[in-house]
């Protein structure tokens, strides 16, 4: 490996890891010390704390949309891979119904929000949160380290940090409660990340974000 290629690396990998650290602080800070409605946030103060940087990492990389995995190369297989494994997210989610319930109990709860516009949400945030793990974190750190399942793993782990915030201070989930959540959390960043990898598609990441999202919602 060249110098100038070294060099490059480590430039990415720096910059993947200040970036991880940048949405840790900012957005735990946020999640503790504001709540706006769920519609300005992911339309637009998610949009705006977590892919507005990476407007700037991608130039200074002098990368492209595609680098993102914002491509409509193997559009079908992301679909496909993305439908796959969110029928075994399904089953996860009944199985967890089946548990916290000690029988099955399929209401809905979505709240008084039509279902129309919770799923367009659903896929904002899924938008924001995949573009920037998956496209970003996981693709630089992977090419940094060569290896998928260690980048996968290591990626994995900051999204569930990202995740605790949620947890406790806006949805106030006792220990036991946060421990069940945060493991499904892991489950699907190492689930998202694998349909990633194997379509270059960042749409794969998307779909399933959104497939591990309302079965959850509706089994919950």
């Amino acid at each position: 490996m060249s110098t100038k290629e070294s060099i490059s690396r480590i430039k990415i990998f720096k910059n993947a890891v200040i970036y991880s650290v940048y949405l840790l602080i900012v957005w735990g800070f946020y999640r503790n010390l504001i709540k706006l409605p769920d519609e300005i946030e992911e339309y637009i103060v998610k949009p705006i704390i977590w892919l507005v940087p990476l407007v700037y990492f991608v130039k200074q990389e002098k990368g492209s949309l595609a680098s993102l995995g914002i491509t409509l190369k193997n559009l079908f297989p992301a679909i496909y891979f993305s439908l796959g494994l969110g029928l075994l997210f399904l089953g996860e989610a009944v199985l967890v119904n089946y548990a916290k319930y000690k029988g099955f109990n399929f209401s809905a709860n979505i709240g008084t929000s039509p279902l129309i516009p919770s799923l367009v949400l659903s896929f904002a945030t899924a938008i924001s949160e995949e573009v920037a793990f998956r496209g970003y974190i996981f693709s630089r750190v992977w090419k940094v380290l060569k290896n998928e399942y260690i980048a996968n793993l290591l990626t994995s782990v900051v999204w569930v940090l990202i995740h605790i915030p949620i947890a406790v201070f806006i949805w106030k989930l006792d220990l036991s409660a946060s421990i069940g959540y945060l493991l499904l959390t892991f489950l699907f960043g190492l689930g998202s990340a694998f349909v990633f990898a194997r379509t270059g598609n960042i749409l794969s990441s998307i779909l399933l974000h959104v497939l591990w999202e309302w079965p959850i919602i509706l089994f919950r």
